[in-house]
């Protein structure tokens, strides 16, 4: 049966016509786009692009901020036969925009006027683009540019002089197994790969996610990640197409930051049923919850924090397990919720009923928080390559610590180094098979070859199924660090639990390959060094206060080997024995960190090979050493 994005969307306009699909806000307020309104837009747009000369298989770019017209664009680009390729903003430097350009084939350009300078800046190296079509209405537009506003022109006096069935032709005849995108890889490794999905592709995954979650057409949502990245594209928008929900996206500003800012206030405006979050911006969300409580005064923050244990002892682990004799909490944790937790969630605008976490893993001890304030964050699990959702928790089953439950239909098997399969319970690579497994990298099939075997895609990620049914996954498996002994683990979650539980270390990344013990390239957090130091009245410009802070960092580190408070959580032999202080932190612009905020951990290593080398040596593994002095 053809189930392509364009079966889907025709299907949910036939549906849902008068339903608000997509809100936006570039005046004072949200604005109301139903789906018949969508349908008019793209089938104009995508008209203007057949007549602009656009063709079935040809390869456009997206290169814009969250906004209607990205969503219509690129179905558009459908209408037209087109394969979508959506690049990030946060691609900064000319370089990463050129190669994928270039590796892609990219004829046609759809941008923002924001980025549009990116574009300039290396469409001379660019002798396939054929046309860069421009969001917004610029002063002047340069060779090969011309503003959106033409295209539909040409779409209109397409449509007037061409049937209804002669433009829907092209879309007609896309079949499941058509390209729809080509996702660039975020660069765990130096180059990027094209993870081509596909129609089917897409629809599978929708299909599949909505095993997991009941929506239905009175739901919104607010889109705060990037709609490059195909979680945002299946959980954001295409399920909510598919239920006949709505999507909105965030105000865009005149610049990142101003974006960035604009989140909370359209939470509020929104009040979306759920949110699409990343650690990062989950921690965010924490830190401002806190300190809103904070502001409120010593006896708030007493009365928050014992209202936060009471209801994280009565949710336990989660709802998956009997609250047995912690059921006698319910009427406290009621009042409490009523008193505080139901204030804060007024801040999200009130409906929102929880959270779906994806990226890197989230921290055990924030999906408490979460839950207690009433609005869970439920982990879950997914890569581009698997278009991506593949478990989440959810209303119907949560478990701290888990990714929750597969997704049906959905083959999953845990394997060993060699790909034989392990029983339940064993730690091994993340196996999966089923119709949401990518089509391959765009033209690299070495990388397809080593990557998906007999239809199952090697996720290169650490896990196990437990007896419960919950997936567990614990990290990199192509990352993971070995022992002198051959003893392999995940540095993941040990770097997670540090950065958390460190006020003095922001980053962290341990290096051991095969090496006598494991290292650690640290980032500091010099405020809160200096804010420390000045206790002890020292200072970080002295050669005693930088010793003193390099005391502090291994206090913290220490905290979780023997006799520290954490030392149970993590084998001693796992930790760090030593330790490089760094000059700077990881970014998205020194390319340490990619677009999902994951340490790009191949990179790291690269620009630090130095300092690893370094460490192994007796005068390295001195904490005191001087470069760690003048790191300071």
């Amino acid at each position: 049966m053809k189930k392509t994005l364009v079966d889907l969307f025709e299907q949910s306009v036939k549906d849902y016509s008068n339903n608000t699909f997509l809100l936006e806000k570039t005046g004072k307020e949200f604005e109301p786009t139903t789906y018949a309104q969508v349908q008019e837009l793209v089938y104009r747009l995508g008209a203007g692009l057949q007549a602009l000369g656009v063709k079935k298989g040809d390869n456009m770019a997206l290169l814009s901020e969250g906004r209607n017209l990205w969503v219509i664009g690129e179905l558009s680009m459908f209408y037209a036969g087109a394969t979508n390729v959506p690049l990030s903003i946060k691609l900064e430097e000319s370089n990463d925009l050129l190669f994928r350009l270039e590796h892609a084939q990219v004829q046609y350009i759809m941008v923002s006027g924001q980025q549009l300078k990116k574009i300039r800046l290396i469409i001379d190296k660019l002798p396939l683009i054929k046309k860069v079509i421009v969001f917004d209405q610029m002063p002047e537009y340069k060779e090969k540019e011309c503003y959106i506003g033409d295209i539909y022109k040409m779409g209109d006096k397409f449509l007037a002089s061409h049937s209804k069935e002669e433009f829907l032709s092209v879309a007609n005849s896309l079949q499941n197994d058509d390209y729809a995108t080509i996702t660039y890889t975020s660069g765990t490794t130096a180059d990027p790969k094209g993870v081509i999905l596909t129609h089917r592709n897409y629809t599978s995954n929708v299909e599949q996610a909505l095993t997991l979650v009941d929506i239905d057409q009175t739901w919104r949502t607010l889109i705060i990640l990037p709609l490059d990245h195909c979680f945002a594209h299946v959980v954001g928008f295409y399920i909510m197409m598919s239920k006949g929900a709505t999507a909105a996206t965030v105000q865009v500003g005149r610049t990142p930051l101003e974006t960035l800012k604009n989140i909370p206030l359209n939470i509020r405006e929104v009040k979306p049923d759920f949110i699409l979050s990343v650690p990062a911006l989950a921690k965010t969300f924490k830190k401002n919850i806190e300190q809103g409580i904070k502001a409120k005064g010593e006896k708030t923050v007493k009365l928050f924090n014992f209202a936060l244990d009471v209801a994280q002892k009565y949710y336990g682990n989660g709802n998956a397990e009997s609250k047995g004799f912690r059921i006698f909490l319910k009427p406290l944790v009621a009042l409490f919720d009523k008193i505080l937790f139901s204030k804060v969630r007024a801040n999200f605008g009130g409906r929102l009923k929880f959270f779906i976490g994806g990226g890197a893993l989230l921290d055990k001890d924030l999906q408490k928080f979460y839950c207690a304030i009433g609005i869970p964050m439920f982990q879950g699990y997914g890569l581009s390559e698997a278009t991506p959702v593949l478990s989440s928790n959810g209303p119907k089953y949560h478990r701290f610590g888990s990714s929750g439950v597969l997704v049906k239909p959905l083959e999953l098997k845990i394997c060993d180094a060699d790909g034989n399969a392990l029983p339940v319970g064993e730690q091994g690579e993340i196996v999966v098979k089923g119709e949401n497994v990518m089509a391959g990298y765009w033209r690299n099939p070495e990388a397809t070859a080593q990557t998906v075997k007999d239809g199952y895609l090697y996720t290169g990620d650490l896990g196990y199924m437990g007896k419960d049914n919950l997936l567990y996954v614990l990290g990199r498996f192509k990352s993971l660090l070995i022992g002198s002994d051959g003893e392999k683990y995940s540095p993941e979650g040990i770097e997670e639990a540090i950065v958390e539980h460190s006020p003095c270390i922001d980053q962290v990344v341990l290096y051991n390959n095969q090496n006598a013990y494991t290292t650690a390239l640290v980032v500091p957090n010099k405020e809160k060094l200096k804010g420390i130091l000045k206790t002890q009245n020292l200072s970080l410009d002295t050669p005693e206060g930088k010793k003193a802070a390099i005391d502090e960092i291994k206090k913290e580190l220490d905290a979780f080997n023997k006799g520290g408070e954490c030392e149970t959580m993590f084998p001693h032999r796992w930790l760090p024995s030593t330790f490089a202080v760094l000059p700077e932190p990881f970014t998205e612009q020194n390319q340490m960190i990619n677009s999902t905020m994951k340490v790009v951990r191949g990179k790291v290593e690269k620009f630090y090979a130095k300092r690893i080398d370094y460490m192994y040596t007796s005068e390295g593994k001195n904490i005191y050493n001087q470069t760690n002095i003048d790191s300071l």
